[in-house]
């Protein structure tokens, strides 16, 4: 007998989120694999933290259906909402440090809020989630203190404080610089690696699309909605649809190459 394909853990279907009567997106239709990274993509301006803040419960839909491991979501009563929630981390842009708490209290803020756990117990897996991100050190240091990848590390300890089966990232390489990018990406597949961590980011770095991620869903302003679904390899390299070529290829639709320059001679004639 044939196995049964497993159920995505995340399913979205025909979503439309906006704020008021306009959408930002319509009827866009995804699916996310249990222990993938799963990209939004799109250029600036087409919907994609929109999106996402639909699917950790900050924005009600207009309209359609997200579900977790077949459950769907804003079905729920808030009650059941806020506890399917914990089920998720959150890193957003820039790390979202509170800025008057060291990192060891920014990281501790979901334990303490969520948890019965003594202060002793708090602080010791505060020291275990910096220790993953390759904080041991500077758990006393201030935000304002830290450069920006650190910060990224600090925000991705905290969103990792409560054990998430699901991670969820908001351009989490924007305003870092090359290296520290990829040491970011390279955290992001260990946790996937190691925990089994499924991963939904929003990007449109693409070193980090090309790089790590294993799926993806493509997001068009213009028509608002999913315009290109797969993996960005095979987006950049297989998709007919000029604006997503242009946008995996960093290319300007219709743009002709410039014309190759004539070498100046150099033996004093013109």
């Amino acid at each position: 007998m044939n196995a049964q394909p497993a159920s995505p853990k995340i399913r979205v279907r025909n979503l439309t989120v906006g704020y008021g009567a306009e959408p930002v997106q319509k009827a866009v239709s995804f699916d996310v694999k249990a222990g993938s990274i799963f990209a939004i993509m799109g250029p600036s301006g087409t919907g994609k933290s929109t999106v996402l803040r639909a699917m950790i419960g900050l924005l009600r839909p207009s309209a359609g259906d997200i579900c977790f491991d077949d459950v769907n979501y804003w079905s729920l009563s808030a009650a059941k909402r806020e506890e399917s929630g914990r089920r998720f981390g959150m890193l957003f842009q820039g790390g979202a440090l509170w800025s008057s708490m060291s990192a060891a209290e920014n990281v501790a803020l979901p334990l303490q809020m969520f948890t019965k756990l003594t202060p002793a117990s708090i602080d010791a897996l505060v020291q275990v989630k910096l220790s993953l991100v390759g904080l041991d050190a500077g758990r006393d240091s201030m935000p304002s203190t830290l450069s920006g990848g650190m910060r990224q590390r600090v925000g991705l300890a905290r969103a990792l404080s409560l054990d998430p089966e699901i991670l969820f990232l908001d351009e989490p390489s924007a305003g870092l610089d090359p290296i520290s990018a990829k040491r970011f990406d390279d955290l992001i597949c260990e946790l996937r690696d190691g925990f089994g961590v499924t991963v939904v980011m929003v990007s449109h770095e693409l070193s980090s699309l090309f790089g790590i991620c294993d799926d993806g869903v493509f997001l068009d302003a213009k028509t608002k909605t999913a315009i290109g679904h797969g993996a960005p390899q095979a987006l950049r390299d297989h998709c007919t649809d000029p604006t997503v070529h242009a946008f995996m290829t960093r290319t300007i639709p219709g743009a002709e190459a410039a014309p190759t320059p004539t070498p100046r001679a150099t033996d004093g004639t013109r």
